[in-house]
């Protein structure tokens, strides 16, 4: 008996000896619901209110809910056209900052029970939640903390009120994969028909770490928090849908001041690229609207992005390690336009096509290590079996490796796709790739901060047989898949329609007040800016002749700053530079984040003279403008210009 036990203690130590240990985690690691959202990648935000009704991009809060009737809505058609896409989830706007809930919450009665939709009986919130679940999609939903309604705004009262809306989201829909918030706060609003400004103190009102997020975490413990700081993912810094080039998704929020980093008052600077070894996991959400504002507009409808616009934004956001969040502006019909349809099915074809073969099948590869020689548990046959979660390690001491790929056949291709094991931490520092050309090594792409996913896009598609990856990393490597592809061509491109632009050359532009013209704003150049005198200040356009005009365009600056960028402006009209007339007036609602073309159209009139005024800019600084453009009528309409 004592020989049979010290047989089997002997063959029991020497088994273990033997045993080779996974690699330790490195840093901040993913939590399982951060997992099942990096697996998600996409996902569409629904933008849908009186705000709609209105056409306007941010709702002051004083719509009559009588305007709420979408004759035509069917969430099914929405959820159908995101699923043809090949999103993976939906989030309802169940309340934007104009305070309308579509949904008959408790809380107030300025929501779809006020509203002649379904004669008040109707429920948006469940209905997108039921189209989802029909559509195999997962559903989440956005609940804007700023309520430019509700009179309680900025009292204990409306923080109250504000919590117990986000329980009713949280208990009354379904199992949700994420809680959305972001920062806007406070401001002009109707408040009731108060028409004031009101100022919180972002850092201390909705107590959002103390008592907000806690109803989320309670109720829905899988749904990812979403603000510009975190908890669980974070905004990637800008509305167009790019992460930076190096994204890590580690991160250390950073408050101001010394404050606690809360939503709309954190130092979100290192967003777009994360931090490497930040204290978290928490990584970018990049959003960006299918059309250039989240809400719909008909004056739009020539400006929808196009499959190959996608994609790009695809590579740039999941390509980068985030998510890719698809803002969908549904008509005051309550159905998606047929051209964002389809260029959503447009998008959905490219990406299944570009990857659905692997180039990489077949080949052979060979590692400089491989962690203690054990193929079956840590060898190059891991890196193309499909699994996130399977993967190639080296040894402790081999923190820098070689891959060498050796294709079946020559293949063209200009994407590569790399993925960490993320359940062990963001491990890589950088990634150098070679192929083989005229007998020697040609570097072709270097990445950095590979992550969940990352794609690589050559500048131009190569052909070749064979590859070779240069990992560097201040551990042992952890990769889990190497993957090639072809991208595809679009199968239906641009259905957009082309802006009837009057020539530069025709017009004359000055500052009120100055006789020297503003060549900058004319120069077709979007990566130059003009500043005027001081902030409160008019733009004069003068037209070689009259003509019939429909409407006037203003690029913000593109130079990632947003000072002197106007957020309230009127403009005027002319026929003879002496009688003027009101177009129009109003916000430029979210220039700040989204500053993209700011096109104002209007019913067609023959004029000489526009002047653009800007009432209120960005810091109270002097305005900054980037390119202005004047739109005709429709050349049928007899311009001679």
């Amino acid at each position: 008996m004592r020989t049979y036990l010290s047989l089997f203690l002997t063959l029991l130590f020497f088994s273990c000896s033997q045993r080779t240990l996974p690699p330790e985690p490195y840093g901040a690691l993913p939590s399982d619901r951060q997992l099942a959202w990096h697996e998600m990648e996409t996902y569409c935000l629904i933008h849908f209110t009186p705000t709609t009704f209105q056409d306007k991009e941010w709702g002051y809060g004083d719509a009559d809910p009588e305007i709420f009737n979408p004759e035509k809505f069917d969430a099914n058609q929405i959820a159908e056209a995101a699923k043809l896409a090949g999103f993976k989830g939906l989030i309802i706007v169940a309340k934007h900052h104009d305070g309308f809930c579509l949904w008959p919450t408790e809380t107030t009665d300025y929501s779809v029970a006020s509203s002649p939709w379904k004669d008040g009986k109707g429920d948006m919130v469940k209905d997108f939640m039921e189209a989802s679940h029909a559509n195999d999609l997962k559903f989440g939903v956005y609940l804007s903390a700023w309520d430019r309604n509700d009179t309680r705004y900025g009292t204990p009262e409306y923080a109250d009120a504000y919590r117990v809306q986000l329980k009713e989201l949280m208990t009354n829909y379904g199992e949700l994969f994420t809680s959305w918030h972001d920062g806007a706060n406070g401001g002009d609003g109707y408040y009731g028909g108060l028409n004031e400004k009101r100022i919180i103190d972002r850092s201390t009102y909705y107590q959002w770490h103390e008592k907000t997020w806690p109803i989320v975490r309670k109720h829905q413990p899988m749904a990812m928090i979403f603000s510009d700081i975190g908890p669980d993912m974070r905004w990637v810094g800008n509305e167009s849908g790019k992460a930076d080039e190096t994204s890590w998704a580690t991160f250390t929020p950073k408050g101001i001041d010394g404050r606690q980093p809360v939503p709309g008052d954190s130092d979100y600077s290192n967003a777009p690229t994360g931090d490497r070894n930040g204290k978290f996991w928490i990584p970018a959400e990049c959003d960006v609207p299918l059309r250039p504002g989240w809400f719909y507009h008909a004056s739009q409808d020539g400006e929808v992005k196009s499959p190959d616009d996608l994609f790009d934004i695809y590579v740039s956001s999941v390509g980068r390690g985030g998510a890719m969040n698809l803002g969908l502006a549904p008509m005051p019909n309550g159905l998606l336009h047929d051209i964002d349809v389809e260029h959503l099915k447009g998008f959905g074809e490219k990406v299944k096509r570009t990857f659905a073969t692997d180039l990489m099948q077949g080949a052979k590869l060979t590692a400089s290590n491989v962690r203690g020689n054990r193929n079956s548990l840590y060898g190059t046959d891991l890196l193309v079996d499909g699994d996130r979660y399977s993967y190639w390690a080296t040894d402790d001491d081999h923190t820098q490796g070689t891959l060498e790929i050796e294709l079946e056949k020559t293949q063209e291709f200009d994407l590569i796709r790399l993925r960490e094991n993320i359940k062990l931490g963001q491990r890589i520092d950088s990634v150098n790739v070679f192929v083989w050309a005229d007998e020697n090594w040609k570097e072709v792409a270097q990445a950095t901060s590979i992550g969940a996913n990352r794609i690589i896009k050559l500048e131009q598609p190569i052909e070749a047989s064979k590859l070779k990856l240069e990992i560097f990393s201040p551990v042992s490597i952890a990769l889990s898949e190497v993957a090639i592809f072809k991208e595809a061509a679009s199968s239906n491109g641009q259905l957009n329609k082309e802006l009837n632009i009057l020539s530069a050359e025709h017009m004359e532009v000055r500052e009120k007040g100055n006789d020297k013209f503003i060549e900058k704003l004319t120069d077709g150049k979007e990566d130059t800016n003009w500043e005027g005198s001081k902030s409160k200040t008019a733009i004069d356009i003068k037209l070689d002749e009259p003509v019939a005009l429909v409407g006037a365009g203003l690029l913000p600056r593109q130079d990632g700053k947003s000072e002197g960028t106007p957020t309230h402006f009127r403009l005027m009209g002319s026929a003879d530079g002496e009688q003027w007339f009101e177009i129009s007036s109003g916000e430029l609602s979210n220039i700040q984040n989204n500053p993209t073309w700011q096109r104002l159209f209007f019913e067609g009139k023959k004029m000489r003279y526009l002047r653009f005024i800007s009432e209120r800019t960005i810091s109270d600084a002097p305005l900054v403008l980037s390119e202005i453009q004047i739109y005709l009528a429709d050349q049928e309409g007899g311009s001679s210009l």
